[in-house]
């Protein structure tokens, strides 16, 4: 097959290995790469990439004294984050990508495609990274391949995934894979033969992220950056997965999982939905600041979970690294993070200190006196500019965290007790409520919220809406994935876990915190976890049950009376305005939102009016 003959939609793989090699030769011939090396996972092969982009200028090594084995890398400046408007779901049908997704018709697509990945390659290797996200083998593991021209996402895939030749024992055998392409888009060599070597960190103008659903297939040029380029996380555990998850019956979401265990010893495990800026990572890492509890870290970003044979929902952390964002993450706020980074961790626009170590902001207090900032210049306190870029970031294991439980890779997932929803709200949501039902709580997930503050886009106090957290990584219509959500319920009947409201960030009249968050927030997980065993009572509301205030451990905390009334206020006033702006949301999904999600706020209404 020539490459003017060749259609995107004829590699994907039917038959095992023979279909992989084929897929491999047919992008090869689009791609036009030096070299093609099959990566197995090793530890030699992480050393030997990881000493070929040092010796490229593409990573610098840090003082082994302080970071062993760790490295830094600077991306263009122009590729340093997710780039939503050139991500795309190309659906055959434009409906069930939904309002809040990009769409392009899919034949179209592979025509731009086929165009830019043409010799996209030249003067690389194409790495073709075989990966298991989730125990190799497990039953609610997926496997997948990626081929990319970039080492550093090749090194990357190494810790955020399982990568071994397993993988393509088991495509042998026959189990299903998600075929996923990526070049980084500029080629190091041109049809004419002029070579471009001084580039280190290429970065096209011209930039792709694109999900087929229906052949469950990703490609993506023109960027190197993490969450565009490292295609098993976002791409496929989110986008992808959750189309597979709608038509398997299961879920694919965008949630940390903990292990919580009670001074009496018993054992439960939470799912959680935050978005962005909400205390995700914080909760993941949580350090108990009451005595007798413990937290422990399954998953820091997504969660896959289906029903088990005893019926109840079951939960995997897809993933075997932690990519976090690094401003912000301090001794301070999260020891846990920053006590996993103690070396084998790739930090990429962060800044260098002066003795080979690394620094961002929030790190520590008080910054160095001077630093080489993430574009590679010098920095001191007063240069009137972030050290770091503010979405630097950390790749880095998982098995290497304090807090990781024993079971966070259990090879068939661990029981879902809770799942929790939050949001960024300075008004009307309540510290923690609990939904009546299943209904109530995918209602309740349907319209978790942030409010924009004045360091953000748009008007301060406006919602700005982020439904399950999954808006940007949801592969289909966002009101076809509550559906599922419902369909999913119905599924658990009785096993269905309890749901949960929380808002760590209410602000009083003077703009002031009323709750202190960060290790507290253990007191609320507690009465999440007395609930769930029945010891703890609740108070009706139009918007679920709040604690018995008398039964919360608030002791140490010396909390005025009016801010603890406060943290559970619910304003009828506010509450049915807010019910107008719920109304407004759905309809931009129109006749697609569920019957039942209506009649939940049909239900708030009444019961705030009542």
């Amino acid at each position: 097959m020539s490459i003017a003959e060749l259609t995107i939609a004829d590699t994907a793989p039917s038959d095992g290995m023979d279909a992989v090699r084929a897929w491999v030769d047919d992008i090869a011939a689009l791609t036009r790469p030096d070299e093609i090396v099959w990566c197995d996972g090793s530890l030699g092969e992480a050393d030997r990439l990881t000493k070929q982009l040092v010796a490229e200028g593409k990573l610098i090594r840090l003082n082994p004294e302080w970071r062993p084995n760790s490295f830094l890398a600077r991306t263009d400046p122009g590729d340093v984050a997710r780039v939503e408007d050139r991500t795309f779901i190309c659906s055959e049908d434009e409906a069930d990508a939904g309002p809040t997704n990009n769409w392009r018709e899919p034949a179209a697509m592979r025509a731009e495609l086929r165009d830019v990945f043409a010799g996209s390659m030249r003067g690389r290797t194409m790495y073709v990274v075989p990966f298991s996200m989730g125990p190799v083998g497990g039953p609610i593991s997926q496997v997948g391949i990626q081929l990319t021209d970039s080492a550093y996402v090749a090194v990357s895939l190494g810790m955020m995934t399982r990568v071994t030749e397993t993988v393509l024992d088991l495509i042998a055998a026959g189990q299903e894979w998600v075929p996923t392409v990526h070049s980084v888009g500029f080629p190091l060599v041109d049809a004419d033969g002029t070579r471009h070597d001084d580039v280190a960190w290429p970065c096209s103008t011209t930039k792709y992220i694109v999900q087929f659903p229906e052949t469950r297939e990703v490609w993506s040029y023109g960027s190197g950056y993490g969450g565009n380029a490292i295609l098993a996380k976002k791409c496929f555990a989110l986008r992808i997965a959750s189309v597979m998850a709608r038509d398997e019956g299961w879920l694919a979401e965008h949630m940390l999982i903990v292990k919580v265990t009670s001074p009496e010893g018993r054992v439960f495990h939470f799912a959680a939905a935050f978005p962005s800026a909400c205390g995700k990572t914080n909760l993941a890492m949580l350090q108990p600041s009451i005595p007798g509890w413990t937290v422990e870290t399954i998953g820091d970003d997504i969660a896959w979970l289906r029903q088990g044979p005893d019926g109840r929902l079951r939960a995997i952390n897809p993933e075997a690294g932690f990519f976090g964002v690094a401003p912000g993450t301090g001794e301070t706020t999260n020891r846990t993070a920053v006590e996993t980074l103690w070396g084998n961790t790739i930090f990429t626009n962060v800044a260098l200190r002066d003795d080979g170590d690394v620094w961002w902001e929030g790190l520590t207090d008080e910054p160095p006196a001077h630093l080489i900032d993430w574009e590679g210049k010098d920095w001191t306190p007063g240069s009137g500019r972030p050290a770091a870029h503010p979405n630097s970031r950390f790749t880095v294991s998982a098995a290497q965290c304090p807090s990781i439980a024993d079971d966070w890779d259990a090879f068939d997932g661990v029981p879902i007790d809770a799942i929790l929803f939050g949001g960024r709200r300075a008004t009307n949501v309540p510290l923690v409520a609990q939904a009546r039902d299943w209904r109530h709580g995918v209602f309740i997930g349907a319209t978790i919220s942030s409010e924009r503050t004045a360091a953000a886009e748009g008007t301060v106090g406006e919602l700005r809406r982020d439904p399950f957290a999954m808006l940007p990584f949801c592969g289909y219509n966002m009101a076809d994935h509550w559906a599922h959500w419902l369909e999913m319920g119905e599924r658990l009947g009785e096993h269905a876990p309890a749901v949960f409201q929380v808002n760590w960030f209410r602000t009083g009249d003077d703009g002031r915190f009323l709750w202190p968050g960060f290790s507290e927030n253990a007191r609320v997980i507690e009465w999440i976890a007395r609930r769930v065993e029945g010891s703890a009572g609740s108070v009706s509301t139009p918007i679920g049950q709040l604690p018995v205030v008398e039964e919360l451990d608030l002791d140490g905390l010396d909390l005025p009376e009016e801010d603890v009334a406060a943290l559970f206020e619910v304003d009828p006033q506010s509450w049915l305005a807010e019910c107008d702006l719920t109304d407004e949301f759905f309809a931009r999904f129109g006749t697609r939102v569920p019957a039942a999600l209506r009649a939940e706020l049909a239900s708030l209404r009444y019961h705030l009016r009542a």
